[in-house]
């Protein structure tokens, strides 16, 4: 049996995947220690899936986005389900200029990289920029109706302009906050992994980057909801070696 681990930032991202897939709430595994995501789960068509939500910064009171909660959750994850494939699925910025438009669904082709860390030194560059392994997804993208794309990582909202450097360095499509970290637990553990992002703001827009992503949430995570269940009727159905072509 196939198991997924769906990795999410937001509560608001996650309750429409997690009501479409009927998914429930699990307790969470207190043998790790003390961790701020929560857990759903659901079995459909033969396919064991676990979303795995960052939760809230019980100081800040806000949403745990970014890296850092990302990589505990995928970490606690992959120790407690033992998934066969993990998945990035969430919110991202595209460029109109690259093709983009608001509700796209973009499937991570070839590595994440990050592209606000900036180490200056040889072989700190390289692993500044991340480059972490994707699962070849060609036929997984076509059967979400999505596009490939680079999907790229940094822990704020906006840009400056040696992240655009870098982007443009990178040939990046789907901006946004936790994949990277995410993909390197999961290459840590040897688990297969890829990125599900669903556009929300476009990052060339004169409009500010909250103000979009404020807009256009229902119309990205619907778009979300719908990719979850068609991932788990294609898993049901391919094995992870047939992902790709």
């Amino acid at each position: 049996m196939t198991r997924l681990a769906l990795i999410m930032a937001m509560q608001v991202e996650a309750v429409p995947v997690i009501a479409a897939l009927g998914a429930t709430t699990v307790p969470p595994p207190t043998h790790l220690g003390p961790l701020p995501g929560r857990l759903y789960q659901s079995n459909r068509d033969g396919v064991d899936v676990t979303v795995a939500v960052n939760g809230i910064d019980p100081r800040h009171g806000v949403a745990n986005i970014g890296t850092q909660p990302a990589a505990l959750t995928t970490w606690a994850t992959a120790l407690h389900i033992q998934p066969d494939l993990i998945v990035s699925i969430g919110a991202a910025g595209g460029w109109a200029g690259r093709g983009a438009a608001v509700g796209d669904l973009v499937v991570s082709d070839g590595p994440v990289v990050y592209h606000d860390r900036r180490i200056a030194m040889p072989r700190f560059d390289d692993y500044g920029v991340g480059f972490y392994p994707s699962l070849p997804a060609n036929r997984l993208a076509a059967a979400l109706d999505a596009k490939l794309g680079t999907v790229t990582t940094s822990n704020s909202l906006d840009e400056t302009d040696d992240d655009r450097r870098m982007i443009a360095a990178n040939g990046g499509d789907a901006k946004e906050m936790e994949a990277a970290a995410v993909a390197w637990v999961a290459e840590m553990f040897g688990i297969p992994f890829v990125a599900i992002k669903a556009i929300t703001d476009l990052v060339d827009s004169p409009t500010a980057t909250a103000d979009q992503f404020d807009a256009n949430l229902d119309i990205a995570t619907a778009r979300l909801a719908r990719a979850a269940q068609d991932l788990i009727s294609f898993a049901s159905a391919t094995p992870l070696t047939d992902f790709g072509s």
